[in-house]
């Protein structure tokens, strides 16, 4: 059965990978990046049966708008996508500018919030359906020069537990360790080595199978997509 997926960050890497292969399996996708130019070429590539929006996910009032339109032309999603992310450039944490921190803080942590908040009442109406918040390795270990990511992944494995204990029955909240992917966000920290790693469109060809088997009883499992 054709389910509606809300995506953040389909711009890019996985968010981009997931969008086409949902697509491709026959699944109504709704997904909001920053990048207008980005955002044009998905419509020209999918499509006006798919709605793709321009969204700072940072921008409360955006994501508002953004949720009450989509809700109201698709309906509530059956699986929310919180993947959006930012990343600091290596360094000790002291190295790290002010900027850089809100950033990182205001897209992984504040991003998800905002869109959980826009987006889960009229799931939570319906009494069905699955969030799925992208954590980390880093959510669940440390590592040098990434303090400020790791900070923000902690928060999310913390942020969808609480979540999975308000929810309704019928109705999951997840956080997800996708693995390590060659994705833009990786070459950032691992440099030449994330060539070592699946490409995002090879991971999505296991990972979003996983995604849509996903359901209630997976509330508040702390879950790693498959390699």
């Amino acid at each position: 059965m054709s389910k509606v997926i809300v995506i953040t960050g389909v711009t890019q890497g996985l968010g981009r990978a997931m969008t086409q292969a949902l697509i491709a399996a026959g699944h109504t996708v709704a997904g909001c990046g920053r990048s207008a130019d980005k955002i044009s070429e998905l419509t020209e590539q999918f499509g006006t049966t798919h709605h793709f929006s321009a969204v700072d996910v940072t921008d409360d009032r955006a994501v508002e708008n953004w949720a009450t339109t989509i809700i109201e032309q698709l309906g509530p999603p059956d699986l929310l996508l919180n993947n959006a992310a930012v990343i600091n450039e290596n360094a000790p944490l002291w190295e790290i500018s002010a900027d850089e921190i809100d950033q990182i803080i205001d897209v992984n942590i504040k991003g998800t919030i905002n869109t959980i908040r826009h987006f889960v009442p009229a799931m939570i109406a319906r009494q069905s359906g699955v969030i799925v918040n992208f954590s980390s390795g880093w959510g669940r270990s440390a590592s040098a020069e990434v303090a400020s990511y790791c900070a923000t992944k902690w928060a999310i494995e913390g942020l969808t537990q609480s979540l999975a204990q308000e929810l309704p029955r019928g109705m999951a909240a997840i956080p997800l360790n996708p693995g390590i992917i060659n994705t833009a966000l990786l070459q950032s920290c691992f440099g030449s080595h994330a060539e070592h790693y699946a490409t995002a469109e090879e991971w999505a060809e296991s990972a979003v199978p996983f995604l849509l088997k996903l359901s209630a009883r997976d509330n508040g499992k702390s879950l790693t997509a498959p390699a």
